[in-house]
């Protein structure tokens, strides 16, 4: 083996150095070439990304049931087009709405249909508890003002309808509300809450609100409410049946009536015309009196005499104790009942002389007084009268 000497060791050294540096160099080159291009393929990636990124955010859809509010530095505008539309990304920002129809329960729990008592239990007109549920349908009608005029439309709504719940409930009285005026209660509640919604301007509009149930709040009100409906259908019944008496009875009370009226006019008309008869047959009479009133005085006298004598009983007393009595009666009644006949002949032949008859001209009788027919004179009258009267 030659070993080399301390010139050879030397040269290649300078050999050795020399080429590791020109390898060194060579290789330095090529790593910075390496690396750039790497920066730029991570660059382009990025920059890809971002543009693909950009270019998915420029773009939205709006479905049938939704309308949206383009928000451009701050300001809004509402989309109502359906479709898809194009938006300056990281400018232009987007929310969506929805617009079909909503609601929410007033008066129990939707999960567990369990009353809550802070919303149900309201008084009546007529100071009655009573436990009423509702539900309200609405939907959103303005979506700028749904987003911007309020936190919380929803609640605003809810509070509303709440109030007007309760004012048209409190004008009512509780029979209206169990029974016959839930649709006239709804529609007045409806009307009350448009009004007061129009006025907010949330842009939240009121579709429709129901009564879902309405009863007493507890079961000894209910029982009550129960026993006072008992009562009054038979109030009812009671009223029915005093119509039907009433409408039975009422005819014949008035038929009655009008009989008794009829009656009473027959009689009052029947007094009238006797009541003129007499009068004619006084005026007649007195018309004779004036002509001869001495032969008329004793005719008076003595048709006064016939209806009066017959029926009585004169008692004669002389002072000596015996008393006589005329006319006097048979022991067997058969005079009694003669004289009785005798007596109610001229009565019964009296009524059916002539008017003309009675009201005779004075010169007829006074001929008949002349004749000596035994006829009193005028000075004879008084002295019967005084028999007459003892």
């Amino acid at each position: 083996m030659k070993i080399p000497n301390g010139q050879d060791f030397f040269k290649r050294k300078t050999q050795f150095n020399t080429g590791s540096d020109s390898t060194y160099h060579s290789g330095g080159s090529s790593g910075r070439s390496g690396g750039g291009r790497i920066k730029r393929t991570v660059i382009i990636v990025i920059a890809a990304v971002v543009l693909v990124f950009l270019g998915m955010g420029a773009f939205y859809q709006i479905q049938e049931q939704e309308q949206a509010v383009l928000i451009t530095f701050g300001k809004p505008k509402a989309v109502t087009e359906t479709g898809l539309h194009f938006k300056l990304p990281v400018i232009q920002q987007v929310k969506k709405v929805n617009t079909t129809i909503q609601g929410f329960p007033i008066g129990y729990d939707p999960a567990t249909n369990e009353p809550l008592d802070s919303e149900s239990v309201m008084i009546t007109n007529d100071y009655n508890f009573i436990d009423v549920d509702f539900f309200v349908e609405y939907r959103i009608s303005d979506p700028v003002q749904y987003l911007y005029a309020s936190k919380q439309p929803e609640d605003i709504l809810k509070n509303i309808a709440q109030g007007s719940i309760r004012t048209v409930i409190g004008s009512y009285k509780v029979d209206d509300v169990l029974t016959t005026g839930k649709s006239e209660i709804q529609a007045k509640i409806k009307e009350m809450i448009l009004t007061k919604m129009e006025e907010q301007d949330v842009g939240i509009q009121l579709v429709n609100i129901t009564i879902q149930d309405s009863e007493p709040p507890t079961v000894e009100v209910m029982q009550a409410f129960k026993a006072v409906e008992t009562a009054k259908q038979g109030k009812e019944t009671s009223l029915n049946n005093a119509n039907k008496y009433r409408n039975e009875k009422l005819p014949e009370a008035e038929a009655t009536a009008d009989q008794i009226i009829k009656n009473a006019e027959a009689k009052k008309q029947t007094r009238i015309n006797e009541a003129e008869a007499q009068v004619s047959r006084f005026d007649s009479m007195y018309a004779e009196y004036e002509k001869n009133p001495v032969v008329t005085k004793q005719r008076m006298f003595y048709e006064a005499m016939e209806e009066v004598l017959p029926g009585m009983k004169i008692i004669i007393d002389n002072g000596d104790g015996v008393q006589k009595v005329l006319p006097l009666d048979s022991f067997t009644g058969d005079s009694s009942a003669e004289t009785q006949t005798g007596t109610q002949t001229p009565k019964t032949a009296d009524p059916q002389k002539p008017a003309a008859e009675k009201a005779a001209p004075a010169g007829t009788e006074a001929n008949s007084s002349s004749s000596g027919e035994g006829s009193p004179s005028e000075d004879a009258v008084p002295e019967q009268e005084t028999e007459a009267g003892n």
